[in-house]
């Protein structure tokens, strides 16, 4: 059955500036609405906060940081999401060992960057690792996305770190789901990259997996069209 409704979750530091081409073309035909997580500071407060506001039963996708909210949702209300998609995310929680050690070293540090430089100067340096190598060279794009972290003070990016370093382990939820369900990523994401997607589609009964060339993992900026297509696509199932 085709969605009639569609609530978009965004991530790290993020706003309806990602969605834009799914907004235009997606809420010409269903109403279409973006969560603002705000300043909360934990995946499943922030899904709580996105089911206040959402409609009774309505699609839900998330990037990044927001499927790991997306996932949140499906565990707090499975009964009110008829679709997911999950673009350039992942389901498990902080590693342990190196690993997260890492993982916390690397966040730490842009936080800190944050604080003592500014926002600005943060995102310039997150935005290197985050796009496909050949898109840094997009000016505009890089701009697009470095003044949307602008948009939002250091202390949201505090917020959201700590979020993301005490996220939930959702990889348990996924065999249980029964939505239509795609998942995508892009073929140079380093933060989320293919195989990380394929373990999460491969868990989830009927899920679709949507790899897109030459990208990064800012799917929805850096090639737009081949997302939308792939988000009709789900919409329609």
């Amino acid at each position: 059955m085709a969605a009639t409704a569609l609530v978009l979750a965004p991530g790290l530091m993020c706003d309806d500036t990602v969605w834009r081409a799914p907004l235009a073309a997606i809420g010409a035909t269903i109403p279409v609405r973006v969560a603002d997580h705000g300043k909360l500071d934990s995946l499943p407060a922030m899904a709580r906060a996105l089911l206040q506001s959402a409609p009774r039963r309505f699609a839900l996708a998330g990037h990044s940081m927001g499927g790991r909210v997306a996932l949140e949702v499906v565990r707090l209300a499975p009964e009110r999401v008829t679709h997911l998609a999950l673009l350039n995310t992942g389901c498990r929680a902080l590693p342990s060992g190196d690993a997260g050690v890492r993982e916390r070293r690397v966040r730490e540090g842009f936080l800190k960057l944050a604080r003592e430089q500014g926002v600005q100067a943060m995102a310039r340096h997150w935005v290197r690792g985050m796009v496909h190598r050949d898109r840094l060279r997009d000016e505009a794009l890089v701009e697009e996305i470095v003044q949307m972290f602008v948009r939002r003070p250091a202390g949201v990016f505090a917020a959201q770190i700590r979020a993301l370093l005490e996220r939930p382990d959702a990889s348990g939820l996924l065999t249980a789901i029964r939505v239509p369900t795609l998942v995508l990523t892009g073929d140079h994401d380093t933060n989320s990259p293919p195989a990380v997607n394929q373990e999460i589609a491969s868990a989830i009964p009927g899920a679709d997996l949507c790899v897109i060339e030459r990208c990064g993992h800012m799917s929805m900026q850096e090639q737009p069209a081949l997302v939308v297509a792939a988000l009709q696509q789900w919409l329609q199932r």
